[in-house]
């Protein structure tokens, strides 16, 4: 059997599994949720054994140390892959909410009922744990998912796959819900891409290169997110030490993910006793700045920032600062060098953080705090399946309301059209 072939066939098995899946009751797949959770813990040195393969296979292909820790499943990960799923489990489920109803002049009641999105298909790098959260989301959404992990990962992810379907199994829902394409060829993804019929949407994450990729061969709807390039603006009337306080923690905290801050713009009135004040603070945790003129004339020392600098997602101990006349330049600077990430002001005035929260259009917009907010766990979402830059459907971070859609339901009494 071909690549494509194989890919076919473990669409259309999961294709075959979604019907089943969307009319599971809530207590159904709570049960199935919370057993994966099981599962998972009983089943760790099995687990264990698989990652080790991956580790050692990584190792000998000269991946980084950040790499190979983010493979690496110790048993705290997979507890908290287990603790994850236990979370879903408690979210509300969004399968069969009635958004709405309203009354037509002719007696027709008009609503809408939040349904699965289907089949979902997951393009995605390194990290084993996003096979965990992305089975227990799609399942608890009703929906069921084809994975295509990374090649890194492979034994990792076949032997989590393997542990889910016998659980589910064990809950009479099809083992297909939750499928896995086992090919580290390339040619696979392009197979999956193309199986419009079969798979209703796409969620790829890792860096930008892969998402432009997916993008570019899928005949699927593709839910993306290029990249994090992510802002704090220090209006005049901020607090020095909050500014301080959520700059470095913005910034320092995980350098390396997509909601941490890459670009701060200074109100210029407060510049010249901010950033000398700042900026020290912020190398003496390894941070290299790179300024616009006004920056570094204000502080000595420091690298000049290029156009390139503005637009750029670091993901590393890295930050461009700039001096800006005003919330209107720093809205205008985000509107051209911004990703629709994520974007924070600090500010005291409230006149200009509502301005703030109504013109910046990113998917997540703050007032006084960290952008390390921008999380599905922390927005109060459970885990999440990706962060969406994209405004349909879903914007931001992508939780089990944003797995489903909508349809319009109709009660009548006999009402014929005239």
């Amino acid at each position: 059997m071909s690549v494509a072939e194989d890919v076919i066939r473990i669409a259309r098995e999961a294709k075959e599994a979604s019907i089943g899946v969307a009319r599971l009751s809530t207590e159904a797949k709570n049960r199935a949720v919370l057993d994966m959770a099981d599962a998972l813990i009983a089943q760790r040195l099995r687990l264990q054994e698989e990652n080790v393969r991956d580790i050692v296979a990584a190792r000998d292909k000269g991946l980084s140390a950040a790499l190979v820790d983010r493979l690496t499943l110790s048993d705290a990960v997979i507890e908290e892959m287990a603790s994850a799923l236990r979370e879903v489990s408690t979210l509300p489920d969004p399968v069969g909410e009635v958004t709405g109803m309203w009354r037509r002049p002719n007696g027709l009641m008009v609503g809408r009922m939040r349904i699965p999105l289907g089949v979902i298909g997951i393009i995605y790098e390194s990290r084993p744990n996003v096979t965990v959260d992305a089975a227990g989301l799609c399942l608890k959404s009703g929906n069921a998912v084809v994975l295509r992990g990374g090649s890194e990962a492979l034994n990792s992810n076949r032997a989590i796959v393997s542990i889910l379907q016998e659980a589910i199994a064990k809950n009479g829902i099809p083992p297909h819900a939750v499928s896995f394409i086992p090919l580290a060829d390339r040619e696979a993804v392009y197979a999956m891409l193309q199986l419009e019929e079969l798979i209703d949407v796409i969620i790829p994450r890792g860096g930008e290169e892969l998402i432009r990729s997916v993008v570019e061969k899928s005949k699927i709807p593709v839910i993306k997110h290029y990249k994090g390039t992510c802002h704090i603006f220090v209006d005049k009337t901020a607090e020095t030490e909050m500014s301080e306080r959520i700059v470095i923690n913005a910034k320092c905290q995980r350098p390396g993910v997509c909601n941490a801050l890459e670009t701060l713009l200074v109100h210029q009135k407060i510049a010249a006793e901010f950033l000398p004040v700042l900026i020290p603070r912020l190398q003496e945790k390894g941070v290299e700045i790179r300024g616009c003129p006004r920056t570094c004339t204000i502080v000595s020392g420091i690298g000049h920032a290029s156009e390139d600098d503005w637009y750029a997602e670091y993901l590393d101990l890295i930050l461009a600062v700039k001096v800006v006349d005003g919330i209107e330049e720093a809205i205008k600077h985000i509107e051209t060098y911004g990703s629709l990430h994520t974007e924070s002001i600090i500010t005291q005035s409230y006149e200009n953080a509502q301005k703030f929260l109504r013109e910046v259009g990113s998917s997540t917009v703050l007032v006084n705090a960290s952008t390390r907010f921008s999380d599905g766990n922390q927005l109060g979402l459970g885990s999440e399946i990706g962060i969406s830059t994209t405004k349909l459907h879903a914007f931001g971070p992508m939780g089990l309301k944003e797995l489903t859609t909508t349809k319009f339901i109709v009660y009548g009494d006999g009402q014929i059209r005239e």
